[in-house]
């Protein structure tokens, strides 16, 4: 009997058994020199960019959806299915060629927002100076793709309102004293059971106008944000620093990120503060629950696993964070989409032991945290693909009339020797992107 959590709806004309077609196509080398965060489109942009590489989207050719806790599966296996009817014209070995689709995860197996891929009607995508372009559709449309049309199409279609107003934040479902509460709570349960980590987080809110142009804010993202992946598919956005699992050519890669620290203003003591972090036990325990439970969730999928021995410090503008790099070679058989299947949730995210974390979370924030802290990301026709964790950002929904809502969350892992007060200010320092953005 089929999964009744999934959902299966084909935006094409033809039935929902038509096989899709993708042709890709370089473009021609006149069109290298520019931004590709710069031509997202008007409407619905999908976007996973970081500094000049990546792919946006345009349309919507097919669309998957599931819920439950068997998302992530369901998906893969529909996918596959997908790409075994498809017709793919590609000459391209750049990742994000061909024919692919965006995702977007929740985060919790009771949640009751949607899981989805996303299979856009064209693809514009640059990697080391190259960039192309896929034009995908019903494998029976009459017609061949006009590419410089669609190409002139793109270019018309570069511009974003700029921002006429500022957006008010305040707090959502779990304010911060709320928040501080479910610390404490958090930390008495440590001292009493085998839960050894517990990553929890609040929500902010705000209203935003009807003629909100998302463009601007992922631009701005991109700007102050350049080392992170910046994501935007079906709402779900944002400028991720973690990246959660990557499959290139049968080699496997992720970022492991967890024990923040803020930066300081002044060089000698933002050094300082890099080196303590580094040094910090409270930081360091976090840091390698985190890496441990990557490394053992990738082991049954490679041949080989390693991490780097110790972590290092990674800037961003606001943030220091501990970092490591983790590596593997995959055994056959698997997607980038059943990696992070797998993976999810890490305990940079959840915590460890992964369900007890999980259960505490559900118990004391009460909450649905949709689709935040979860894999977001691309899957090409291969099982190739880039997920990161949808962090630094928000989620957009309709609001009242023709106004929309969005909603964006910030987490920390407590440890032994974790404070309330620490806590609430990390969690301050992590909304930054999207206050500033906003602003």
């Amino acid at each position: 009997m089929p999964n009744q959590n999934l959902r299966l709806v084909v935006d094409l004309s033809s039935s929902n058994s038509t096989p899709l077609s993708a042709k890709t196509r370089l473009l021609s080398p006149d069109t290298k020199i520019w931004q590709l965060i710069n031509y997202l489109p008007a409407e619905n942009p999908l976007a996973f960019v970081r500094g000049g590489s990546g792919i946006i989207g345009f349309g919507e050719a097919l669309k998957l959806t599931a819920i439950g806790p068997d998302r992530m599966t369901e998906l893969a296996k529909a996918w596959r299915q997908t790409v075994a009817t498809a017709e793919v014209e590609n000459t391209l070995v750049w990742p994000g060629s061909g024919l692919v689709a965006f995702g977007s995860v929740a985060f919790a197996d009771d949640s009751t927002a949607e899981s989805i891929l996303i299979v856009p009607r064209l693809v514009l995508g640059s990697h080391d100076g190259e960039v192309w372009l896929t034009e995908i559709q019903a494998a029976d449309a009459d017609g061949e793709a006009n590419i410089e049309a669609e190409w002139a199409k793109i270019f018309s279609n570069n511009s974003g309102k700029p921002h006429q107003f500022s957006a008010n934040l305040h707090a959502g479902q779990i304010s911060p004293d709320g928040f501080s509460n479910n610390v404490e709570a958090a930390l008495e349960a440590l001292t009493k059971g085998d839960l050894k980590k517990v990553v929890l987080a609040r929500d902010v809110v705000a209203d935003l106008p009807a003629d909100f142009d998302i463009r601007n804010v992922l631009r701005q993202l991109s700007d102050s944000y350049p080392t992170c992946w910046i994501y935007n598919v079906d709402g779900t956005f944002g400028a991720s620093p973690e990246l959660l699992v990557r499959v290139s050519h049968g080699q496997v890669s992720a970022r492991v990120l967890a024990g923040t620290a803020g930066r300081g203003t002044d060089p000698g003591i933002d050094n300082a503060i890099a080196s303590a972090l580094v040094g910090s036990a409270k930081n360091l325990a976090e840091h390698a629950f985190a890496v441990n439970s990557l490394v053992e969730a990738l082991e049954p999928f490679c041949s080989h696993v390693d991490a780097d021995p110790t972590p290092f410090s990674l800037a961003l503008p606001n943030l220091w964070h501990l970092a490591s790099d983790v590596h593997g070679v995959l055994k056959t058989g698997s997607s980038a989409l059943d990696l992070a299947a797998a993976l999810h949730p890490t305990a940079a995210v959840a915590g460890t032991p992964r369900n007890l974390a999980l259960d505490f979370i559900s118990r004391v924030e009460g909450i649905d945290r949709g689709r935040y802290a979860a894999p977001v990301g691309w899957i090409s026709a291969d099982g190739d693909g880039e997920w990161a964790i949808a962090l630094r950002g928000g989620q957009l929904t309709d609001g009242e009339g023709q106004s929309q809502t969005l909603r964006a969350f910030a987490g920390c892992g407590v440890v032994a020797g974790s404070t309330a007060s620490a806590e609430l200010a990390e969690t301050s320092l992590k909304f930054a992107p999207i206050r500033d953005a906003l602003a």
